[in-house]
């Protein structure tokens, strides 16, 4: 069928995908899979193991025009995190995601945990909760090609379909972009992998599966963190693959501006090894323009003191001098007025030259003070900030006024539990985080009724083990 014309920026148009035959829902949203395409047997091979499950039923959570993004409407079989971050940016600005899940399994991170302690048959996992809030589920058995037939009709419908398995496996099912884009030519066709399509490049590793440690070690961050050069450091949270997360949400942004414009959708390919390569920028550079292999330098930075961190009585606390007029504020408030006066810490190109012996000059002073004081003293005249734990976070007001720990009501959980919320926010669509993560296949029959599908039809799909 004919689909009307969308445009992004003008009002008088419709932008996305119209649904047929009934008004948008509240914006939900999806999921995008873990770090590297790493292809999960059970999402291909229908492998039955059981799942926690959520007894709430999952209705679309974005009150109706709050999120930017709404109207726009998201395919996801994407799971573990990569992915699943991807598309729960799209959700939190208003986009009706919807995941694709297998039956009985579901996404892995189901199975996860951690679990609260009023939850003790672990049905409901913070990791999962933590990336798929705001979405929707369906759920269908790829290994039956009359799922294949589902998917065909769903895209009518849909202006984006996000997957994160191994190269080749949704051609081997029949879903490929090719064939979709042959059915609808404004389709936004989202693959996240390991090491990239080859559509856009044909890596040696196309075929190696990959999660964040990987991405990380051959993007080259882990071999500039850590104090010791010869020992490399794994960065905290997974950020190969939530970095890669965050360049699919914007490519594919960027493809609906493109399609709006053009009338076409298109394929859009992320490497989450690329991705880590390009926000370790500085190790590119110092290698072409400087001539170096840049390796680990602990807290601090390579070009520039004091900028790092520094140690306090209780803990540890960020400073950083970027220019004459901070450092010349931060010696006089720290009681080292006399640095100044030493000709190795007099200019910039000084205090490079003598990294080392300011920074054990500024941890001797810090070291003597706790956090609070040395706030007391530098809190918003200086760059500078405490390194705090997640009890600190928790307790400082500043992520309360800014919303970064919106609570979520959890059938069967006593009480509110926290998510990370989001940091993009828009004064007149701001978006936000409304529902916990969606039970495994809560609105596969709404969403096969909207497609078209009747009663009796979804009824004998589900017989048939087509659909859970």
């Amino acid at each position: 069928m004919a689909r009307p014309e969308r445009h992004f920026g003008t009002p008088s148009l419709p932008r996305f995908r119209e649904h047929k035959d009934r008004q948008p829902k509240q914006a939900n949203y999806a999921i995008i899979r873990e770090s590297i395409m790493v292809s999960a047997p059970h999402s291909i091979t229908g492998v039955e193991t059981e799942a926690p499950l959520r007894s709430e039923s999952s209705e679309p959570s974005v009150p109706a025009g709050r999120g930017a993004l709404t109207g726009l409407r998201v395919l996801d079989f994407t799971q573990s995190l990569a992915g699943p971050y991807a598309t729960q940016i799209l959700a939190d600005l208003g986009a009706d995601v919807v995941k694709v899940e297998t039956i009985s399994v579901g996404d892995p991170t189901r199975g996860s945990g951690p679990w609260h302690p009023s939850d003790p048959n672990r049905r409901h996992s913070g990791y999962f909760h933590s990336v798929n809030r705001n979405k929707r589920s369906i759920t269908l058995n790829l290994k039956d090609p009359a799922s294949h037939e589902i998917v065909l009709d769903l895209i009518k419908d849909y202006d984006i379909i996000v997957e994160n398995f191994r190269a080749g496996t949704m051609e081997r099912l029949g879903l490929s972009y090719e064939e979709l884009h042959a059915c609808d030519e404004r389709l936004i066709y989202a693959a996240l992998r390991g090491f990239g399509d080859p559509r856009s490049g044909a890596s040696p590793y196309a075929d190696w599966p990959a999660y964040d440690v990987v991405a990380q070690a051959m993007g080259g961050i882990c071999g500039v963190t850590g104090s010791d050069p010869q020992v490399p450091t794994k960065i905290g949270p997974g950020i190969g693959d939530i970095v890669p997360g965050m360049f699919l949400a914007i490519g594919i942004l960027s493809a609906v501006v493109s399609r709006d414009r053009t009338g076409k959708g298109q394929f859009l390919d992320v490497a989450m090894v690329d991705s880590v390569l390009a926000i370790s920028e500085r190790i590119v550079y110092q290698r072409s323009f400087g001539q170096t292999i840049a390796t680990g330098t602990g807290n601090h930075q390579p070009f520039m003191a004091p900028f790092g961190l520094y140690p306090a009585s209780d803990g540890y606390v960020a400073l950083c001098a970027a220019n004459q007029s901070f450092f010349e504020v931060m010696c006089a408030r720290l009681d080292a007025a006399e640095l100044l006066e030493d000709p190795r810490f007099a200019t910039s190109d000084a205090r490079r030259g003598h990294r080392g012996e300011l920074i054990a000059e500024m941890a001797g002073r810090t070291a003597r003070m706790t956090k609070a004081q040395i706030m007391e003293r530098l809190g918003g005249v200086v760059p500078f900030g405490p390194v705090y734990t997640m009890e600190e976070i928790a307790a400082d007001p500043h992520f309360k006024a800014r919303n970064m720990l919106p609570e979520l009501a959890i059938d069967g959980i006593v009480e509110p539990v926290s998510v990370a919320g989001t940091p993009i926010k828009l004064s007149n669509t701001p978006g936000g985080v409304y529902t916990p993560g969606p039970d495994l296949g809560a609105d596969t029959r709404d969403v096969l009724l909207a497609a078209g599908r009747s009663e009796e039809e979804i009824a004998d799909l589900r017989a048939r083990g087509v659909i859970g």
